[in-house]
């Protein structure tokens, strides 16, 4: 791995014996630093440190993470991956490193996305070099004022070559993150903590990006046990897309994904949630 100061923080809760993301990088090749992210009221925690050594495995207090940011809600439940999200710059500290990439526990592939020679169809193909790829992604990071940038997700290319997606930076960022210590921000809301996150700090001003050139593959949305699943599963969706509607109801609404769809997902009207980007054209000498 070419940057020496970076690594991968694998944000895992429950599932000790199912880390699906370290299988999935192993397989693409990659060979930098990497840390488990577990909070001290994960009943698993032992058995992680026996998997993956005590090097390895960074264990957080969890309530004093939770009190100290807007989670959004009264449930008065911890089950949600914002604490680890939060705790990861800290990390970062402790381990001695000022670039990391903070990801779920559940990925089963890294892709290329992109159109075929004829231009009509979108193809993926598995990364094997992730190594190189992360720091292309790195060297775009630290030449920009981005706050944070990700990989695309697989729900991105709903649509094909004609989804809006293939080849645009977008303005938001999912799943996977892309930080530094020296450009610190705080996640808000247990439920949908990315979105919120990107919607309240993008009507900011704040910059969030994701290159799609590159997708994260996941285990199937609230389909395993452990990680924030069991939340999802008591709250329902309703509420998880609502608490984005809180956190910003100039631009966000509660919608059917898709036409045929029956999950309820949140809607975004980007022209009310960030701030235009104008071209260097028409800057006044």
């Amino acid at each position: 791995m070419e940057n020496k100061d970076f690594a991968v923080f694998i944000l895992t809760h429950g599932r000790p014996d199912n880390v699906k993301t370290i299988n999935t990088l192993n397989r693409c090749g990659y060979t930098g630093k990497v840390f488990f992210i577990v909070d001290n009221e994960d009943k698993s925690v032992d058995q992680y440190i026996a998997n993956f050594g005590s090097d390895k495995v960074i264990v957080f207090d969890k309530k004093a993470m939770a009190d100290a940011i807007d989670e959004g809600n009264n449930f008065d439940e911890r089950r949600t991956i914002i604490h680890a999200r939060n705790f990861c710059f800290e990390a970062a500290k402790q381990v001695g490193v000022k670039y990391f990439i903070q990801l779920d526990d559940d990925y089963v592939a890294f892709e290329y996305r992109h159109a075929n020679k004829e231009g009509t169809e979108l193809m993926g193909r598995c990364i094997l070099n992730i190594d190189k790829i992360i720091n292309l992604y790195l060297d775009f990071y630290k030449s920009t004022g981005f706050k944070s940038i990700a990989f695309a997700q697989g729900g991105d290319f709903i649509g094909g070559l004609h989804g809006g997606m293939v080849g645009k930076l977008k303005r938001k960022s999912m799943n996977s993150f892309f930080c530094s210590t020296d450009r610190p921000f705080q996640f808000v809301g247990a439920m949908n903590e990315d979105v919120n996150t990107y919607t309240t700090l993008g009507s900011r001003g704040v910059l969030f990006g994701t290159i799609p050139s590159v997708s994260l593959n996941q285990a199937a949305t609230q389909s395993q046990s452990g990680g924030i699943t069991d939340l999802y599963l008591k709250y329902g969706t309703y509420c998880k897309s609502f608490t984005t509607v809180m956190m910003q109801p100039s631009s966000v609404r509660v919608a059917m994904m898709q036409a045929n769809h029956e999950r309820l997902h949140h809607s975004i009207k980007w022209n009310n949630t960030v701030p235009c980007i104008i071209s260097e054209n028409h800057r006044i000498q």
